[in-house]
């Protein structure tokens, strides 16, 4: 492996890097650091864009043409599929899965263990537009264990509770209680975990350790 980055960037011990990927690039905005930290064990894989100024933990994995904005803070174990985008000054947990066509906004908190499905679009902006829209833009809030249906979308400043399941296409608008079920537009709850049956026939309960 061909050290390619600026001296700012650390890389841990046994990364694997694709082809084209890039490290600490900068950004037009004044941020506090342009140090980038990227832990252990990380892939790579090629057209990945990690920006200067943020933190990443152990075992990071991306897909094809991810990129990764600045001013992120994001934990151990996580992984970033194939033209999936995190925008800047968000914070991600352990263990979390943002599948493939996810776009996370500006100023969004993703706890551990959250499962985003492919095309799940995140807003940050209550008012685009607006010349304040700046001071008041801020991302949901997705608690430990959620699970996000392919391309929900979620607005600005809602919070999915812990072990909520949010229905495929579903447009979330308001703040959805722990191990609800929702899903529609607008996304209403319309049963719990606990009330899931596994229709396959594999299982009785899909989740049995709620």
């Amino acid at each position: 492996m061909v050290k390619d980055w600026p001296s700012y960037v650390t890389l841990g011990a046994d990364a694997e890097i694709g082809r084209g990927v890039l490290l600490g690039c900068q950004t037009g905005r004044e941020i506090r650091s342009q140090g980038l930290a990227i832990g252990v064990g990380a892939r790579l894989r090629s057209g990945t864009v990690v920006y200067a100024g943020s933190t990443i933990g152990r075992n990071f994995q991306t897909g094809h043409n991810v990129i990764i904005r600045e001013e992120n803070v994001i934990g151990d174990d996580v992984s970033v599929w194939s033209n999936a985008v995190i925008d800047y000054g968000c914070r991600v947990g352990d263990r979390v899965k943002i599948h493939c066509g996810v776009y996370v906004a500006q100023f969004t908190v993703i706890e551990d263990d959250v499962f985003m499905a492919p095309g799940v679009t995140v807003a940050n902006d209550i008012h685009p537009g607006c010349p304040h829209s700046g001071e008041c833009m801020r991302g949901p809030t997705i608690r430990c264990g959620a699970q996000i249906g392919a391309n929900a979308t979620l607005l600005p400043r809602v919070t999915i509770g812990e072990h909520a399941l949010v229905g495929a296409g579903s447009v979330v608008s308001r703040d959805v209680p722990a191990r609800a079920v929702v899903y529609g537009n607008p996304a209403r709850v319309q049963k719990y975990v606990s009330d899931l049956v596994c229709v396959t026939g594999i299982t009785d309960r899909p989740y049995p350790d709620l």
